[in-house]
């Protein structure tokens, strides 16, 4: 039960769990402390507390425990917990219930669900989530929990 044996697949290192089979993803469990850099080739899921820079090719998702402060970049990512710096998602961000999030987002596609904290500066569209073509010059659009957009123009 508790013994390592040739035929098993998992592996464990400071609560980052990672599997070898295909369907696998990583996760960082309620408890566990990571500070600097990971790189995720799967979906990652985070319960714990990470600070530093996660770079993901799938979905990065931040339970209700989990709390991310740094600079995040994935394919989709889904928010229950807590998130502070800059987040780039290239397709969909989901923001739950329980979440709270500050700092500046970049996303394609967004959804917020009611009783979020979403206090950010969001640029939303295909134009925005590759980060080379990002311009500082553009306009903004900051979403708040309570519903309602404000453009920013100058």
């Amino acid at each position: 039960m508790f013994n390592n044996t040739k035929n098993d697949t998992k592996g464990k290192t400071n609560g980052l769990i990672t599997s070898a089979s295909a369907s696998s993803s990583n996760s960082l469990v309620q408890g566990t402390n990571i500070e600097g850099t990971v790189q995720a080739d799967k979906d990652i899921r985070i319960d714990g507390t990470l600070k530093g820079t996660l770079n993901c090719k799938g979905k990065v998702i931040i339970g209700p425990t989990g709390y991310i402060t740094g600079d995040v970049q994935c394919e989709n990512a889904v928010i229950e917990g807590r998130f502070e710096g800059v987040l780039l998602v290239n397709d969909i961000l989901h923001v739950k219930e329980t979440a709270r999030i500050e700092g500046d987002v970049t996303t394609q596609k967004l959804v917020v669900q009611p009783g979020s904290i979403f206090n950010v500066k969001c640029k939303m569209g295909a134009q925005h989530t590759n980060p080379r073509k990002v311009s500082l010059d553009e306009d903004v659009i900051e979403l708040s929990s309570l519903g309602s957009a404000k453009a920013t123009m100058s």
